[in-house]
């Protein structure tokens, strides 16, 4: 069986008295498009924090082949082919759209072989759509293609592993499937292997593979998402939201 690009066992994350990861323990294999659901509160996006460097986890291990980068910093991480966005894009408003993807390809995996689509700010910027805006600053154009261009620069680094956090925020719905088809896309056109957070339950269920469940920091299910639909514990965490329904 292959291994797992990354592996988290034991995850913990605590915050004084308040246990936000409870000892997860999770598989990303390569090529995968997996999704992480759960209530408001449920601790998905300070995972996604300790499994992108942003926030050392208390115990548990976190390994891409035979490091364990639990600990390292968030350049760690990037060097081994980790890169995320975040709920709130960060980029640098002033700065051309192109300038942005450059910013992102000074901290590029250098001794990664980059693909075509990835050579530079040209054909990134072509690969997500924002080929015609390259010129203008980035407070200029619109929050979705804002989270576009968040993507771009993640893109920049040239990846193994991608980390969406909450991509289809304020997105109207046809926004949010086009969002939805880019991500397929570039898993399927980069070999990337692919995480998102999504609190639209519903449109990330139609488009990923399988299904991480996190509710109170533990995991409660994993599974396609026609099990996790049906799986008592994931039905008893949303009880009364239509969501998942």
């Amino acid at each position: 069986m292959a291994e797992p690009l990354l592996q988290a066992r034991g995850l913990t994350v605590r915050f004084g008295g308040l246990t936000a990861v409870d000892a997860v323990d999770a598989d990303f294999m390569a090529g995968e498009l997996v999704g992480i659901i759960g209530p408001n509160g449920a601790g998905k996006t300070t995972f996604f924090n300790a499994i992108s460097g942003v926030q050392p986890p208390t115990s548990g291990s976190l390994r891409m082949g035979e490091r364990d980068l639990a600990g390292q910093g968030p350049h760690r991480f990037a060097a081994e082919g980790v890169a995320r966005t975040f709920q709130t894009p960060r980029v640098f408003a002033q700065m051309p759209v192109a300038a942005n993807v450059d910013f992102g390809l000074q901290f590029a995996g250098r001794h990664r072989p980059a693909p075509p689509a990835l050579r530079d700010a040209a054909a990134i910027l072509q690969l997500i759509g924002l080929a015609g805006l390259a010129h203008l600053p980035a407070a200029a154009i619109t929050p979705a293609q804002q989270r576009l261009l968040e993507i771009g620069m993640a893109l920049a680094t040239r990846p193994r592993l991608l980390l969406l956090d909450e991509v289809a925020a304020g997105l109207t719905e046809s926004e949010v499937e086009s969002m939805a088809r880019l991500i397929g896309r570039l898993r399927g056109e980069l070999g990337l292997t692919v995480v998102w957070i999504e609190h639209a339950v519903t449109i990330l269920l139609r488009h990923v593979e399988r299904v991480l469940v996190l509710h109170q920091g533990r995991k409660i299910a994993d599974g396609t998402p026609a099990e996790v639909v049906r799986d008592p514990q994931v039905l008893e965490a949303y009880l009364g939201d239509e969501v998942i329904a």
